[in-house]
C-alpha cells in the first residue's frame, strides 16, 4: 500500500511551486527535478517519541505530491541515510559489536557526510572491504556479501524500495580496484534512489518505527540541524546554506540529510515551523548550471513555505 496519496490541493499547490521554480530557473529541464512533498495533518503520526505502533503506522497514509517520485536519480551522499537506517538494524538484532570508532563512523557520516566513514560502515554491514582485484570465484563471494543492504531493504517489501540500488560506497573521486569493476563498465551499478523511497524512509525514521523506536530517536538525533546556524566556509558541510534548511525560518525545527557533488544537488527535510503543519520534502536534481545550484534549493523551499500557509486540513 502507498504511504501517501496524492490530494488535489496539493496537486495545484505542488504545480505552482515547480512552475515557479522553472520561471525563476529558465535552464532547468522538467527532467533535471524530482521532489516529493508530504503535510501531516492533526493529529500528527510523526515526531511523537514512536507513540505509534509499527503496524498501526502504517495504517495512517499521509496526503502528499509527487513530481518524478518514481525516477531513478544517482543520490550521492543520499544513500547514506540508508545506510544509516541498515548499520542501526544490524546493531539492533545483534548482528556485529558496535566499538567506539564504529560509533564515530556512523556520526561522520550522518552529521558530516563523510566518506571515509561511510567506508567503514559499509565495510562492516557486508564484511567486505575495498582493494585491488579479484579472480572471478572470490569476487562473485564479494558481490554477494556487498549486495546485503540491497537484500535488506527489498525484505521490507516496500513498493518505493523495488528499483533502488545501494550496493557502492560514496566516493570523492571514484573507486578503484574491484570497487571499479563493481560499478560496471557503464557506472550501470552504481547506487540510484527515487525522491519517493527516500521520503518513504526518512518518514520511517520520523515516526519512530525505522528499526525501532530507539533506534529510530538516536537517529533523529544525528538527522537535526540548526537553520540559524553561520555558513561554513565551504557552505554545505552545516547542511543548511545552499539546502532546504536555508529556505525556513530560523526558529523552525530541522531534520534532513543533504548530498552534493559537481553533477547532483539533494536534500531530504522533515521540516516544523512555528504555526504551520509539520511537512516532509525531498528534492533531486542534477545536471544543472553552476550559477544556479547553490540557489535552487532554498528557492524551492521558500516556495514550498509559501504554500504551506494556504495548507487546510
Amino acid at each position: 500500500m502507498p504511504f501517501f496519496y496524492r490530494h488535489p490541493q496539493l496537486e495545484t499547490l505542488g504545480q505552482q511551486i515547480l512552475d515557479a521554480t522553472w520561471s525563476k530557473f529558465p535552464n532547468l529541464t522538467e527532467q533535471q527535478i524530482a521532489l516529493t512533498w508530504l503535510v501531516y495533518d492533526p493529529p500528527v503520526i510523526v515526531n511523537t517519541g514512536a507513540a505509534i505502533a509499527y503496524e498501526e503506522f502504517w495504517q495512517y497514509p499521509v496526503r502528499g505530491f509527487s513530481y518524478r517520485g518514481t525516477e531513478r536519480y544517482y543520490p550521492a551522499h543520499l544513500a547514506q541515510l540508508f545506510y544509516l537506517v541498515a548499520i542501526e538494524e544490524w546493531l539492533s538484532k545483534e548482528m556485529l559489536t558496535t566499538s567506539p570508532e564504529l560509533e564515530r563512523a556512523i556520526r561522520d557520516m550522518a552529521i558530516h557526510s563523510s566518506h571515509d566513514a561511510t567506508s567503514l560502515v559499509i565495510d562492516v554491514l557486508s564484511g567486505t572491504t575495498s582493494g585491488p582485484e579479484l579472480s572471478p570465484g572470490p569476487f562473485e563471494t564479494w558481490k554477494q556479501q556487498r549486495n546485503i543492504v540491497n537484500r535488506y531493504f527489498q525484505s521490507l517489501g516496500w513498493e518505493e524500495l523495488a528499483e533502488i540500488n545501494l550496493n557502492q560506497k560514496t566516493w570523492s573521486y571514484g573507486p578503484y580496484g574491484r570497487e571499479r569493476y563493481y560499478m560496471g563498465e557503464m557506472m550501470d551499478n552504481r547506487n540510484m534512489l527515487t525522491a519517493n523511497a527516500i521520503a518513504r524512509l526518512l518518514h520511517s525514521i520520523i515516526g519512530g518505527v525505522a528499526v525501532s523506536s530507539d533506534r529510530a530517536q538516536t537517529m533523529m538525533q544525528l538527522l537535526q540541524r540548526q537553520p540559524d546556524l553561520p555558513p561554513t566556509q565551504t557552505g554545505t558541510e552545516n547542511g543548511i546554506q545552499g539546502f532546504l534548511g536555508a529556505g525556513i525560518p530560523p526558529q523552525s525545527h530541522l531534520w534532513s540529510k543533504g548530498a552534493w557533488n559537481a553533477q547532483i544537488r539533494h536534500d531530504a527535510a522533515y521540516i516544523e515551523v512555528p504555526d504551520l503543519q509539520p511537512y516532509l520534502l525531498v528534492v533531486l536534481t542534477e545536471g544543472i548550471d553552476e550559477q544556479d545550484k547553490a540557489a535552487i534549493l532554498p528557492f524551492i523551499s521558500q516556495e514550498v513555505l509559501a504554500a504551506m500557509t494556504q495548507i487546510f486540513q
